[in-house]
């Protein structure tokens, strides 16, 4: 329980179902080094015990602060660190909500780990578990969780599957829960509403370069560092537009000399558009896909599913080829991939 509506609903629903509850708060971060930014953990600690007495069920606060710094901010800062632009929701489910928590969980004597994700675990005809994406396709958050394994996937339970969000808000009033009207969190998995920007200027020293124009090499100007910018980025880049007032926007990193790419926001703007990219590090929910496969992938969460063909390379990698060009897919972040409405697995843009 995060303190917020969804997770508030998701152990409400199943405490009506008759299902055994316990409500546990993962505290990962407690901004004990003075980042700049809201972090507001004991507020949420607080909304979250009250939501679990309105219930009527037992509540308790997980320290789960070694791992996360482990598995999710050391990985965060290395893949910035190297260039990458990497998603820490998507590790943050995997290897804490899944993995620590689950294992935690798992040694208490529970069954199961329930979240307010808005995604639908079914059962397949094998007897195996599969992930489909969630009734209200305009909260679907099957993309942050490409990356569990199916045995985390069987002991994951996702009561919101078949809800939208206006109906998980209305179950919160109409039960009188203190979350019913608490905003959204929008900042970095479980760390509070802090800017990525603010993140990495506090923990990454700044490793300043040149902003180059791709076409021609002519440098336009001078950044703090790489790990500030990404993949298709068109503000905050610190160059002004051009005579017809084109923007320019980000089109590649060059860590060897930390020089920032640029170019004109065209479909022409060379890094900027990818008919084919490879990914690595491929992860499935169930049985691999080891064969050359016609599925639709995500590119990034919230862009509809796109045709591609993956052509596995036998190395936990493939080379993924897109029926139309992709705009921006910057190396590290989360390719997921989809038959039907069903999620397969998914993998890091290399």
């Amino acid at each position: 329980m995060s303190g917020g509506v969804d997770s508030s609903v998701a152990a409400l629903l199943l405490k009506r179902q008759g299902h055994d509850v316990a409500g546990a708060y993962m505290k990962n971060w407690v901004n004990e080094d003075g980042l700049v930014g809201n972090c507001p953990w004991r507020e949420d600690i607080d909304d979250a015990r009250r939501v679990a007495e309105q219930i009527g069920i037992d509540f308790q606060v997980v320290n789960l602060m070694g791992a996360y710094r482990e598995k999710v901010v050391k990985y965060l800062l290395d893949g910035y660190g190297r260039g990458l632009t990497p998603n820490p929701d998507t590790m943050c489910n995997r290897e804490i909500k899944f993995g620590a928590f689950r294992a935690w969980a798992a040694e208490g004597g529970f069954q199961s780990v329930a979240t307010g994700h808005y995604a639908r675990r079914v059962a397949l005809g094998s007897g195996a578990a599969g992930l489909a994406e969630a009734a209200d396709r305009n909260k679907d958050q099957t993309y942050f969780l490409a990356l569990l394994g199916q045995e985390q996937l069987c002991a994951a339970r996702f009561p919101l599957g078949e809800l939208g969000k206006p109906e998980v808000r209305r179950i919160a009033a109409q039960a009188g829960l203190a979350t019913a009207d608490k905003r959204d969190s929008q900042g970095i998995c479980f760390i509070g509403d802090v800017r990525m920007g603010d993140f990495l200027r506090a923990y990454v020293p700044d490793q300043p370069g040149p902003i180059l124009r791709a076409s021609d090499g002519f440098e336009l100007g001078r950044h703090r560092g790489l790990h500030f910018f990404t993949l298709g980025q068109r503000r905050g880049i610190g160059v002004p537009s051009n005579a017809e007032n084109e923007r320019y926007v980000v089109v590649g990193k060059r860590p060897a000399d930390r020089a920032l790419l640029v170019g004109f926001d065209r479909p022409d703007a060379p890094g900027l558009f990818h008919s084919e990219v490879r990914v690595r590090s491929l992860s499935w929910v169930g049985e691999p896909v080891a064969a050359e496969r016609d599925l639709e992938g995500r590119v990034r969460y919230r862009d509809p599913r796109v045709p591609l063909r993956l052509v596995p390379d036998g190395e936990g990698g493939a080379l993924v080829r897109f029926e139309r060009p992709q705009r921006a897919l910057a190396p590290g972040q989360v390719l997921a991939l989809y038959e039907g409405d069903l999620l397969l697995g998914g993998g890091l843009y290399a």
